[in-house]
């Protein structure tokens, strides 16, 4: 037999956008959910780059009841002339060429979303037709593509006064495991991409479920910060903005409310860094400088202010405009221009010197609110430490009521957290003791939305999980430390149950969000029903469940079990935590806007949001197994 030979004739070259077809998940990231959205992304990235050059004011997405997408913008429209070099026709270069498009030099966009290059000709190539329509030049130029193929050549079909750029796509099911488009995902990314730019109308409509929305707001960002605490108790109803251009344009929009979080948001060229980046390190940096130089001069206080206590309770946007972002990665998620640091932290500091110096009634509330969040801080660190005296948080000291697994390697371990003595009394019984911890929680844990750092660490119950995870908190969080992989939250089917799951979800959300981030956090699904047919038992996870079982089996007896507690070990490990056969939700942040709105509204302090929302929603509840 011949040996196998690595030659010339070995090597396959995938040709026009083959590449992306064959290695997609390389381009969008994956070919689920994400990578669905992101095709329709690139298309609209072209439109909003003519928004941003001032050269579009509307915008408008259509999602047709065939599964197909329209993006319809009023800008200059794609170049339809004869490439010089390449003797095709512009628009045919952008929709096949990977590297090819207006924004590899600064003469067509200054600044720019898009900047790999691959945008639109990606959209083409995992699509299964692909039309665009650029009116321009007083004629409508069409032409169509079909898996990123050119099927048909640059025509003229009419006349036009408009001008601007028509493209629909129909994503391809030989490539998208999923090809229904998401109208909540996209209508909070429009919504976003609204508020970015000032005036810019954006008109959303889903013929699927005739629903339709028009973004557009005036006040940009400062609207944006308005909107993200419109349930939050603020500390002064005015948001502190500025817009300043420096070789980039930044622009700041920052109010402080009473919670005990921040929420910093920042985006580079309309793209969110969820990652942060040298912008924000610019911004955190100048706004811990000008905070502890006003308290210097004015001498309120001899306490020194970190940048934490700084921005507990702060809102604040960060949008910055440039012309050559240097991105880590196809994601965009995190920018790393070094010299973006020094000119955001200079910008930041003249302008909200000269705010503070101009509003000292506003200076004083957000110093005052600082000096409160420090005075926490510390009372938290000697809370902390006496703690660790009494042998809670050291490591290598657990819980007593921790029954720990025989594994060391966190990729394999997974903790139960269950609610009460004898839910964690079963679940000891019932775990395969290799590979499952439990930790029985008493009561409902202490709700974090209403309580600071000092009065989490005089909870019991918070440190006892602090101490079982292993990961610490706060300042202190590494998540190299986390000793499982698998955290699953397993309380009753019924009403107090949810309510310990969402006070359990809003420590980790608030104070451990690296470990949903990572994937790593699930809600067991126990049933709340065991119905007896013969000499089997059906278990069931809900009331609906229950009815249309017994629509179809009549005269079977079933039990409703009041607690975990209720059931013996074995119900337990074959419904909730036999990996073979249970059912857990991960959860997981599509929309961290949202998901701080949600727990704001149902976990904070004020009761009219909460009562509007669930009056709002409860008619839309329902039980859905996962």
């Amino acid at each position: 037999m011949e040996k196998d030979e690595y030659k010339a004739t070995s090597i396959t070259v995938l040709k026009d956008l083959e590449a992306v077809r064959k290695r997609s998940a390389m381009y969008i990231g994956d070919t689920g959910f994400r990578g669905l959205h992101h095709i329709l992304q690139e298309v609209l990235d072209n439109s909003i780059d003519e928004a941003m050059g001032g050269f579009c004011k509307n915008i408008k997405v259509t999602i047709h009841k065939d599964g197909s997408a329209t993006v319809i913008d009023d800008g200059r429209g794609i170049p339809v002339d004869m490439h010089p070099e390449e003797k095709k026709p512009a628009l045919e270069l952008v929709m096949t060429v990977l590297h090819a498009g207006g924004k590899f030099d600064n003469r067509t966009y200054k600044v720019s979303g898009g900047l790999h290059g691959v945008g639109v000709s990606v959209t083409n190539a995992l699509s299964k037709y692909l039309e665009v329509k650029v009116r321009r030049d007083g004629k409508i130029h069409f032409q169509r593509f079909e898996r990123g193929r050119k099927k048909s050549e640059l025509k003229i079909i009419g006349d036009t006064e408009e001008i601007g750029t028509e493209i629909t796509f129909m994503p391809d099911n030989e490539i998208f495991e999923d090809i229904n488009f998401n109208y909540a995902h996209i209508a909070k990314r429009l919504g976003e991409l609204a508020f970015l730019n000032a005036g810019l109308k954006i008109e959303f409509k889903d013929e699927r479920e005739d629903k339709s929305e028009v973004f557009q707001y005036e006040g940009g960002i400062k609207e944006f910060v308005e909107f993200l605490n419109k349930n939050k108790n603020k500390l002064f109803n005015q948001v502190i903005y500025f817009k300043k251009e420096n070789k980039v344009v930044l622009e700041i929009a920052m109010q402080y409310n009473d919670s005990y979080q921040d929420n910093v948001y920042s985006f580079v060229n309309n793209i969110n860094t969820i990652e942060g980046g040298t912008h924000e390190e610019g911004f955190k940096t100048a706004l811990t400088r000008v905070v502890n130089d006003y308290i210097k001069k004015n001498k309120l206080t001899d306490i020194k202010l970190s940048g934490e206590d700084i921005r507990e309770g702060l809102t604040t946007i960060i949008s910055l405009k440039i012309p050559e972002p240097q991105f880590e990665g196809q994601t965009k998620t995190k920018l790393g221009n070094s010299n973006v640091k020094g000119i955001v932290s200079s910008i930041v500091y003249e302008n909200l010197g000269n705010f503070f110096e101009e509003n000292p009634s506003i200076a004083k509330s957000i110093i005052n609110k600082c000096i409160s969040a420090a005075k926490a801080r510390d009372a938290a660190r000697k809370a902390r430490d006496l703690v660790r005296r009494k042998s809670v948080l050291e490591s290598g000291s657990l819980p007593g009521k921790l029954a720990d697994c025989q594994e060391k390697d966190p990729e394999k371990c997974e903790i139960f957290i269950l609610e009460g003595d004898s839910a964690g009394g079963s679940g000891i019984s019932a775990r395969d003791r290799k590979f499952q911890a439990i930790l029985p929680l008493r009561g409902k844990v202490l709700n974090v939305e209403k309580a600071r750092l000092d009065k989490i660490f005089r909870n019991n119950e918070i440190t006892n999980l602090i101490s079982a995870l292993g990961c610490g908190i706060a300042e202190e969080f590494n998540i190299d430390k986390l000793r499982y992989h698998k955290i699953i939250i397993t309380s009753d089917s019924d009403v107090d149950g949810n309510h310990i799951s969402c006070l359990l979800l809003t420590f980790f959300f608030r104070y451990m969000k690296e470990l949903i981030d990572n994937g790593y956090v699930y809600v067991a699904q126990p049933p709340l029903y065991g119905v007896k047919k013969g000499s089997k038992t059906i278990y069931l996870r809900g009331d609906k469940e229950l009815e249309e079982y017994m629509k179809e089996n009549k005269d079977v007896k079933f039990q409703r079990f009041k607690g975990l507690g209720e059931m013996n070990p074995d119900q337990l490990w074959d419904t909730t935590m036999d990996p073979e056969k249970r059912i857990l939700k991960k959860i997981s942040i599509d929309d961290v806007v949202i998901a701080d709105q949600i727990f704001t509204i149902l976990m904070g302090d004020d009761v009219e949001p909460r009562r509007e929302f669930i009056s709002t929603y409860a008619k839309k509840a329902k039980n859905i197994d996962v």
